[in-house]
Parts: C-alpha cells; sequence; structure tokens
C-alpha cells in the first residue's frame, strides 16, 4: 500500500460547488448502457470454481503440455495408485485411469483433495458417481470427512458389483450431519480388501454440491448469485485467452465440448492447468440463458499464444468449424447441426455477436489478422448470418488506420493505472459511432506511484493483489465516460471475473472464493459495478455545465421507469463535493433517491472484511425543482427521481410521448428485444 501523499504527481483539485441543469432533449437514446461480463477461463475458475464440480483431476486428463498423473489422489490403507492406460478404457475420449491394487484390511482406498478442499454444509444434498472396472463384489464407501479434525460429515454406501472386463457406472447421494467450518475436508473411496479381487480401475469420480437453478452439470451456486447481482447484459465466452490456444495443434473446439461428460476429452488450457472441458458450449449457453444475458460468442481466428499463425487455406476448415458452431446454436432440426442440438435435448440458442479471435494484435498475429485471417471470417459470417454483429479482437480508438473493421466492431481492452485511467473520462467523446466499440476487458491493475504513466508489462510486474477503492473510483470515471458515449460503445465488461485464493495466473479479479462458500470476497470494483449496472439509462441528456473534475458524470431518464438519473464520481478532491442538480421535467419539491459508495481510499475487501459502504439519503427538491446533495471524496453514486416522486413534473410515459425521444439504438443487427424485457436483464 502507498501513503496518500505518494500516489499522485499532481495535486488534489480544489473542491468547488457544481451547478447544472438536466435537458430534457439533445441527448442520444440507446439501449440501456450495457455491464456486461467477460468469462475468462483463469485462475482455475472453470473446474472447481464457477463449474461446481468438487472433484480435481476426476478423470486423469491430460497431454504433452499437461501430462496425465494421480496428483490430487493419495491411497488409503497401503494401497498402491498408478495411472493405467489398458486396453479398454471408459472411452475414446477418456483413456487413463487410476488403478488401485493391493492394501489390506477392511478399509483400503483413496482419497481426493479437492480443489483445496471440499465444503460440508448441512443443507446440501451432493449428487455424486464412478466409473470402475474390475472384480468385486460388495459395499463401497464414500465420505466427506475432515482433513485434521477426523469429522465425518457425510457418507454413502454404494453396492458394487462390477467386472474385469467392463466398465460400470454407479451413483450415490449423501447429506452432511452438520456443517464443517471450513474446507479442510477431503472425499474418502473405501471398501474391505477381501471385496476385491485383483486391482480395480476407477474414472471420472464426480462430486457436485446443489447447482444454480439446480441445472445437471451446472454452476456453483453462491458464484452465480454474485454474477446475478450485477445485473449483467452479456456474457462473452468462452472468454479470451481460453478460446486461442497455446500452441498447435490446441484450440477450443466446441464439437469436443458436447455431450456425456465421457465423451469429452479436455485440452491443455491457456492458464498453466488441463481443461476438462466439463464446462462446455452447452453449458455457456445456459449459464446466459439462466442470468438472462446476450451471448457474445468468441470463435477461434487461427493464432496460437505461442506466435504460430494459420495460412489463408489452412484457415478454411476453422471458418466452417464457426459456421456449424452458429449453426448447431441456431438452426433448427432440419439442418445437420441443428438436428444435433436437437438430439441433446435443446432449443436453439440466438447469437446477435460474433467475436472472432482474441487480442489478436498480440502473439506476433496482428499482421496476418489485419491481412487476411479477420476477413476470412467476416465475409464468411456475414454471408451466412447478415443479421450478426461481428466483432474484431482489438480495434485503437486513436489511430483506426491499422485496425481490421470492415463493416465491424471492435474489442477494446484497457487495463490501467488509477491515475492513467481516472483522465479517461472523455476518452471517447470524439469517436464515432460508425465502429461501435466494446470494452471487452477493462481493471485498474497496479497502484499509482511516481513518474509512471501505466501499468507495468513484464513478469513480476507490481500487480495489486484485490481491487482496491481508489482504483474502483477510477475505474467509475472511466465507465462514465463510456456510458455517456453509449451511441459508440456495445457495452463493458471488467476482466478477470474469479480468482481462487488457492491459484491464480492473473491479479487482481472481480471475486474472490475458495471452496469454502464463506470465503467467497465481492471486491470494491464489484459493488461499484454492481450499483453503476442495477439503474440504467435508456437516453442519455446533455447538461450545462461540462465536467472537468473532480466531480464526473453522467445523466438521463429511464423509459423502463421513467425515472431521471444521475450517476456521478468524486475522485482526488480535497474534500465533499456540493452538488445542485435540476431535471427539466420534474417539478418543486421532488424526492428523489440519492446512493453512493465510499471506502478508505488504499482498501481492499478481504475474508469477512468488507470496506464498501453504501449510504441512501432522500433528497428533496426546492421550490425551483433544484436538488441539493453533497459527495464525499472518492465516492460513487447513483441519485435517481422515480415517475412517482416528479413532483408537479410529468411521467414521460410511453416512448413514443416523450419529449426528446429520438427512437431506438439496438446494436445487433437483428429484430429488436421486447420493451417488456427490460426490467428482466435483457437489453
Amino acid at each position: 500500500m502507498f501513503p496518500k501523499a505518494l500516489l499522485f504527481a499532481g495535486f488534489a483539485a480544489a473542491v468547488q460547488a457544481v451547478s447544472f441543469t438536466v435537458k430534457s432533449s439533445g441527448g442520444n437514446a440507446t439501449s440501456p448502457y450495457a455491464y456486461g461480463l467477460m468469462f475468462e477461463d483463469i485462475n482455475n475458475s472453470g473446474d472447481g470454481g464457477v463449474y461446481a464440480e468438487l472433484i480435481q483431476n476426476r478423470a486423469f486428463q491430460g497431454n504433452p503440455i499437461f501430462p496425465k498423473s494421480t496428483v490430487y489422489w493419495h491411497p488409503i490403507g497401503s494401497t498402491t495408485l498408478a495411472l493405467s492406460n489398458d486396453s479398454t478404457p471408459l472411452s475414446s475420449a477418456l483413456t487413463s485411469s487410476l488403478e488401485v491394487s493391493g492394501g489390506n484390511g477392511s478399509s483400503v482406498g483413496m482419497y481426493n483433495d479437492g480443489f483445496w478442499g471440499f465444503p460440508a454444509v448441512a443443507s446440501w444434498e451432493y449428487k455424486g458417481s464412478f466409473w470402475v472396472k474390475g472384480n468385486f463384489n460388495g459395499n463401497l464407501s464414500v465420505t466427506l470427512q475432515g482433513n485434521y479434525s477426523n469429522s465425518v460429515y457425510a457418507e454413502a454406501s454404494v453396492n458394487v458389483a462390477s467386472k474385469a472386463d467392463a466398465w460400470t457406472q454407479y451413483k450415490y447421494t449423501f447429506q452432511p450431519t452438520h456443517d464443517a467450518p471450513n474446507a479442510n475436508n477431503t472425499l474418502h473411496f473405501t471398501w474391505d480388501a477381501a471385496c476385491a479381487s485383483g486391482p480395480l480401475n476407477f474414472n471420472l469420480l464426480s462430486l457436485f454440491p446443489p447447482t444454480y437453478k439446480n441445472r445437471e452439470n451446472g454452476n456453483r451456486v453462491d458464484l452465480m448469485e454474485a454474477m446475478d447481482g450485477l445485473k449483467p447484459s452479456f456474457f462473452r465466452a468462452p472468454g479470451g485467452n481460453n478460446v486461442e490456444g497455446l500452441q498447435p495443434p490446441y484450440w477450443w473446439n466446441w464439437t469436443n465440448t458436447l455431450g456425456p461428460l465421457e465423451d469429452r476429452a479436455g485440452f491443455p488450457g491457456t492458464w498453466g492447468y488441463e481443461n476438462t472441458d466439463g464446462l462446455g458450449l452447452i453449458e455457456y449457453m445456459l449459464w446466459a440463458q439462466d442470468l438472462g444475458m446476450e451471448p457474445l460468442l468468441a470463435v477461434w481466428s487461427g493464432l496460437w499464444l505461442n506466435g504460430t499463425s494459420l495460412t489463408l487455406e489452412e484457415l478454411q476448415p476453422y471458418i466452417q468449424s464457426a459456421l456449424d458452431e452458429l449453426e448447431f446454436l441456431m438452426g433448427d432440426a432440419s439442418t445437420p447441426w441443428g438436428a444435433k442440438r436437437e438430439a441433446l435435448g435443446y432449443g436453439p440458442f440466438p447469437i446477435k455477436f460474433v467475436e472472432v479471435g482474441n487480442e489478436d494484435s498480440l502473439s506476433k498475429g496482428g499482421p496476418t489478422y489485419r491481412a487476411y485471417r479477420f476477413k476470412a471470417f467476416y465475409d464468411a459470417i456475414s454471408a451466412a448470418y447478415p443479421d450478426i454483429t461481428i466483432i474484431a479482437s482489438f480495434y485503437d480508438v486513436d489511430d483506426t488506420t491499422g485496425t481490421p473493421t470492415y463493416n465491424a466492431s471492435g474489442d477494446f481492452h484497457e487495463y490501467a493505472i488509477p491515475q492513467q485511467m481516472s483522465s479517461q473520462f472523455g476518452y471517447f467523446d470524439n469517436y464515432t459511432s460508425e465502429h461501435p466499440i466494446l470494452i471487452g476487458e477493462y481493471a485498474v491493475i497496479e497502484y499509482d506511484t511516481f513518474n509512471k504513466s501505466g501499468p507495468e508489462w513484464y513478469s513480476g510486474a507490481p500487480r495489486a493483489l484485490y481491487p482496491f477503492w481508489y482504483g474502483s473510483v477510477a475505474e467509475a470515471i472511466f465507465l462514465l465516460g463510456a456510458e455517456r458515449n453509449s451511441d459508440k460503445i456495445i457495452g463493458s465488461s471488467y476482466a478477470p471475473s474469479f480468482q481462487n485464493y488457492n491459484r491464480w495466473e492473473w491479479i487482481p479479479d472481480l471475486i474472490q472464493y475458495d471452496a469454502y462458500p464463506g470465503n467467497t470476497v465481492l471486491s470494491t470494483s464489484y459493488y461499484m459495478i454492481q450499483l453503476l449496472s442495477n439503474t440504467r439509462i435508456t437516453e442519455n441528456l446533455p447538461t450545462t455545465e461540462a465536467t472537468l473534475g473532480p466531480a464526473y458524470w453522467v445523466a438521463g431518464r429511464s423509459d423502463v421507469t421513467g425515472s431521471h438519473i444521475l450517476k456521478a464520481a468524486v475522485y482526488n478532491s480535497t474534500g465533499s463535493v456540493p452538488f445542485d442538480v435540476n431535471f427539466e421535467g420534474v417539478g418543486a419539491y421532488a424526492n428523489g433517491k440519492l446512493t453512493y459508495l465510499t471506502a478508505p481510499m488504499n482498501a481492499s475487501s478481504t475474508i469477512g472484511n468488507n470496506v464498501v459502504k453504501t449510504t441512501t439519503e432522500n433528497v428533496r427538491a426546492d421550490g425551483q425543482g433544484k436538488f441539493c446533495f453533497s459527495l464525499p471524496e472518492y465516492s460513487v453514486a447513483v441519485f435517481e427521481v422515480t415517475a412517482e416522486n416528479c413532483g408537479q413534473g410529468y411521467h414521460y410515459g410511453s416512448k413514443n410521448s416523450r419529449r426528446g425521444w429520438k427512437g431506438w439504438k439496438n446494436w445487433s443487427k437483428g429484430s429488436k428485444p421486447n420493451w417488456n424485457q427490460w426490467g428482466q436483464g435483457y437489453w
């Protein structure tokens, strides 16, 4: 942490009253500014994170990059554990298994560490399963027990009658008798050695707690509820680097993520561990569906992270794969891939946005992406699906000459220090709406120090471990500047979303967690985004005073609620900033609600310590309809005057009867959403 005096190269801005009127017309009409979610399969948030599977290394997957092993499994009762590659594997996808041999006594077997522990919650019913091959006739016990306390929280007895020449699946359920105080627990599989004749082979050993909306092969409840709290509008999946691949021949092949888990081989993920593909294409779509998000589909662009690019000729099968993927998601039962989706039991998943690749300006990919890779995908997808908005994976707002736009949108990523991001309120003011921008990734990632204009990019750079408050306020200024230019911007998503305390590759992240649900932490940036996202402006309106700092704002109204809205941030001031605000059309003595967030300047939320304080005040206008209130230094605020509290003003009613209404702005090229869906998380 840095003391306040060392944080800034300049001086804090002097406080003066901010007085302005929000005009009733002359703004830009748009759908609500889209605060979204970018899921990066990072920091072990794929397996053992959002994806609710509790057993680590459940199917002994691997490759030359991340070799197969029995890691996270341990013997019980003098048994010997080995990786088996016999001639009759569980499937062509899962070719290795855990061979358990030897051991004496009434309790032999193996146990698993989980993803650095297992939660034991008395109100949860757990669903487990495993495949076994070998001569066994008797009871197999599955217990969830303390790693140090020897407490047994849950137990199931499974009657097994398996053969040496065939794989058999067994399922079980159990419910803990009491809560565990932490996640220092392991899952044990034990049996009487006399029940087995020869070695036993196990594969795809799985255990799920309750999942969000009870989805089979679903997601973790608390993390999904946290994301739902942001009311996200779109979902960029399957992430950023996750879609790229480390090196030939590996890439995120969507066809390998479909169907039963025993048919998913996995592939080497880009963040230092094997990706099991348990979280596959269908699961991503259901995730978006469950949270009411518009899926923004990323397709592989022919670039690996080691810098290898495909030639135009080599690219053709992967272009066809992208077209097949879209047919799989949207085609009806008369199409080959649509029929495959229907056979899996799912109807169409509409796709309005497709991004080609991720950060293709990096990894030596810029020249080939500009020359032919993007255009090849763009031409093929546009011809087959003219209503889809196609997004290039990078876009230089300052210099568009090298950006492969055609008639496409662009993805803009910004990782910054607070001083840098807090100065970018007007960053998009001079940009045009010809090629709308997706802010696909943004975050403050380092503290300010003297003589630093941006973050450092080298191994071991001094990243912040967690988001910190004055960095979150700087992010708010950047977002408010984007929101006031929402006629040019598709939306924004903080990245990355998740950090497992036990293993991460990138910091900081929006939400921190481990196996114990009580340790989940919502960061300072989470609460900032939640405040801005949960109150949506559908029409930006001009104000009579420009924003110069230390106060920054965007103002407008909502066609959904009839509200007049002001969103603001105060940054690097010498004290509280007074606001005097009029909304044209809001009369005398109207009532408004002010909600603002504050926290100690350098503070980060940690386990059991949410540093963000929420303050709510009722503010009444004077006889001239003026609202007067103050915002503290380093605060983020939303002020709302609802339709029923407009005093002597008027309710704007429907979009057709409102003064200043300029029509619908819909970023996707297809049909526009139902107006009645706006309050349900759609955009």
